[in-house]
């Protein structure tokens, strides 16, 4: 991805947010500069990997397959402080996160307003592929049964719990879609089972200054 285009929709998502009446803390806006300036006290947002998140997941092609987020807060992978983490996304109309699943992070997908967001669930198997046995899930805490495969529809105000080995693809309908997430701690490192190869992190191309940065590339 370019370094202009990741401006250009960490812009607009903040403006996104915004719109939605979804305040956030003032470090998402530090410039580059401004984050030369921090010290220790900021640790814990280097350590947990807070802040803007961008991926097109290595398809080339964000606005058609990828993901805005910001980790707001998170634990340390592997143990030590929070053991719990939130995110906000902004999913947009027809943009697909692939299909994916976490060996061990529990979460809460929350539709905070916007659109409709749409999502494909499937238990994985025994070697990892997709199951195309029925499954249950809990929205918004009542038992609910899914096909395998099956389109589910959230509107704003309502979740879905998605629990390890549990297959997931989303995208949004009707609009551009504020989505939260509350979980376990985040590792996007290690606990991340892709279907289909390709890149968790954008290789980047410096056509242009940052204006943000993103949670892995933080001065020491």
């Amino acid at each position: 991805m370019k370094r202009s285009e990741i401006n250009g929709y960490i812009r607009e998502a903040l403006e996104f947010f915004e719109a939605q009446g979804f305040r956030l803390p003032p470090w998402v806006r530090w410039s580059p500069d401004e984050w030369k300036t921090k010290g220790s006290e900021c640790d814990e947002i280097r350590e947990n990997a807070l802040g803007w998140d961008l991926t097109d997941f290595g398809s080339g092609d964000f606005p058609a397959r990828g993901l805005t987020l910001i980790t707001l807060r998170n634990g340390k992978p592997g143990g030590g402080g929070k053991v719990y983490c939130e995110k906000i996304m902004l999913v947009r109309e027809n943009q697909v996160t692939p299909i994916h699943f976490h060996w061990l992070k529990t979460e809460d997908i929350i539709n905070r307003g916007g659109g409709t967001l749409c999502m494909k669930l499937w238990k994985a198997d025994q070697k990892e592929g997709l199951s195309d046995t029925p499954l249950t899930v809990r929205i918004d805490g009542i038992r609910t049964g899914v096909e395998a495969g099956e389109v589910l529809r959230l509107e704003p105000g309502q979740s879905v719990c998605y629990e390890p080995y549990l297959y997931h693809t989303f995208w949004a309908e009707n609009g551009h879609c504020m989505v939260g997430e509350v979980s376990t701690v985040n590792d996007d490192k290690k606990d991340n089972r892709f279907l289909d190869a390709g890149g968790r992190f954008p290789a980047i191309e410096e056509d242009v200054p940052a204006e943000f940065l993103l949670c892995t590339e933080y001065p020491d």
